[in-house]
């Protein structure tokens, strides 16, 4: 959505309720329920779907102050773009202090109003002027980004493949960038050390890879940029992170379909066309690998995930793999492949696996 029609959607929403206020009634905003319970799995479009269920703030006594922040919010935002600035999440909950009773105590509540504000709009958070405090990932291989001179505008080729031990970082917003690859597919790693590991001994060249380190759970940008980058090169992606409840539900879940949270944008966030590489439950049987004791979170997770987690019940490979990681009730980093040697994981782990792309899980 363009700049102006961002500012004509607030002021319209800002509109009416200025309108109920002079009729004399209580204006009312209402917001998508964010949360698993309000989210559908949509297997032909890949990823979590929002359902109809949505809260409505009513201006009372007892919402007045939230229902304050809000509209400080929209106005915070409509000057943004009005003025072509931005503002991290944190300069947000700082320029709050400014608005009296309505500021916000603490960050996460600053954050949760931000996020509704998304949410009312349809809207993500680059669309309405803030970005988030955490860099995109790091990015190395086989591709040149097309960015551009911010002063000039003139076209930035971006080699991946000439930063030495180094490597690109996403940036915050990527609807811009252009790519240019031979590539084969995307290798997105949920570890710092494993990506440094693969870059270091130039894995990319022999695999005729991009390689995406996600640092954990991706961030929207990361996400972003590897649904771009596949979708415009058609380019497989596969996940390589630790064999965990977390590295499954939280990591993986996250970047292939989306979050509960964030359903109302995750159609543009989540990168569908992504497999599953490991460490599988499997892999830690047939390569022998280290582990550690599920710890009670993990168990915990495992098992909400199979009991509330819309994408892992349309699959019963991903059903049948938590429950065996439970029964088995151990978990395995990525780096437990150094057992056989410290580039076990670029001469045997991964070229095994490569062989046979159609067997990952979903």
């Amino acid at each position: 959505m363009s700049k102006t029609g961002v500012v004509r959607k607030i002021k319209s929403q800002a509109g009416e309720v200025e309108k109920k206020i002079l009729e004399g009634g209580k204006p009312t905003l209402k917001f998508p329920i964010r949360s698993l319970s309000n989210v559908r799995y949509d297997a032909k479009k890949g990823h979590f779907a929002m359902k109809s269920g949505k809260k409505e703030r009513t201006l009372t006594v007892g919402t007045v102050r939230t229902f304050a922040q809000t509209l400080k919010m929209m106005s915070l935002s409509k000057e943004l773009v009005e003025q072509d600035d931005i503002a991290t999440k944190r300069e947000a909950y700082y320029v709050s202090k400014n608005w009296g009773e309505a500021r916000f105590h603490d960050q996460p509540e600053s954050d949760t109003v931000l996020e509704d504000v998304e949410a009312l709009f349809g809207m993500n958070r680059e669309q309405l002027g803030f970005i988030p405090e955490e860099k995109g990932g790091d990015v190395a291989g086989n591709l040149v980004v097309i960015d551009k001179d911010t002063d000039t505008g003139k076209k930035l080729r971006i080699d991946c493949t000439k930063f030495g031990s180094g490597a690109y970082s996403i940036p915050i917003s990527v609807e811009h960038l252009q790519f240019e690859t031979d590539a084969k597919f995307i290798l997105a790693i949920e570890t710092a050390g494993m990506f440094q590991r693969l870059v270091k001994h130039n894995y990319w060249k022999s695999a005729k890879a991009i390689l995406v380190s996600m640092g954990g759970v991706p961030t929207r940008a990361c996400r972003r940029f590897i649904r771009r980058l596949a979708d415009e090169k058609n380019l497989p992606v596969y996940v390589f992170v630790d064999g965990d409840p977390y590295g499954i539900t939280n990591i993986y879940r996250t970047l292939k379909v989306g979050s509960g949270n964030a359903a109302h944008l995750n159609e543009y966030f989540c990168v569908p066309q992504a497999r599953f590489l490991g460490i599988t439950p499997d892999d830690i049987i047939d390569y022998d690998l280290p582990t550690h004791p599920l710890k009670d979170v993990d168990v915990k997770r495992a098992k909400d995930a199979l009991k509330n987690d819309p994408f892992v019940q349309h699959y019963k490979a991903w059903q049948k793999a938590i429950t065996k990681m439970v029964k088995m009730g151990v978990r395995a980093e990525q780096q437990a492949l150094a057992k056989h040697g410290l580039n076990y994981v670029i001469d045997e782990y991964l070229p095994q696996k490569l062989k046979a792309p159609e067997k990952f899980l979903p």
